[in-house]
């Protein structure tokens, strides 16, 4: 079950640790509490808290999907049958090249964040997404780049300069 964690909830040694592990998320419960200047107990304890809060989600690797052929990210807004979230999810989440589906309000009823190798790759990802039972309508933006990548490193550090 995922849990989400209130910004109060976490101290500075919590969000150092996040950090900490966000740089570098190969280190071992001994490193990290050697460069944090903590006990390893103390490690594993707040680890295994931040896991049980969902603050923590595991250690995936960054994979650039560009670099293994999946160069192209496309957005789709997509506005669906009423009431049919959860099976137009699950259908969409059998479609290899879906990357992310967020439920959203305004215009559209799902954000679809998709890859594929090429124009005509993508095209091939869009009507699968189109044929996708209870999709009525959907609108796709090519990405031309990532100005702000994916990142918590802000928010973060929020915490810790609230905690001095």
């Amino acid at each position: 079950m995922r849990h989400s964690v209130r910004v109060s909830e976490l101290d500075a040694l919590d969000a150092r640790l996040l950090l900490l592990l966000s740089d570098e998320p190969r280190l071992g419960v001994l490193e990290c509490s050697r460069r944090l200047g903590v006990a390893r107990g103390t490690v594993q304890a707040r680890m295994d808290r931040l896991e049980q809060r969902g603050a923590l989600r595991g250690f995936p690797p960054d994979v650039d999907l560009a670099a293994i052929g999946y160069g192209l990210t496309a957005f789709a807004v997509l506005e669906i049958a009423q009431g049919r979230r959860t099976e137009v999810a699950r259908r969409l989440a059998a479609i290899d090249e879906v990357c992310e589906v967020h439920a959203t309000t305004g215009e559209g009823d799902l954000l679809v964040r998709m890859v594929a190798r090429s124009n005509a790759d993508l095209q091939r990802v869009i009507d699968e997404v189109v044929d996708v039972r209870w999709v009525r309508r959907t609108s796709t933006s090519i990405a031309l780049s990532t100005p702000v990548p994916p990142r918590v490193r802000p928010l973060l550090e929020r915490v810790i300069r609230q905690m001095k």
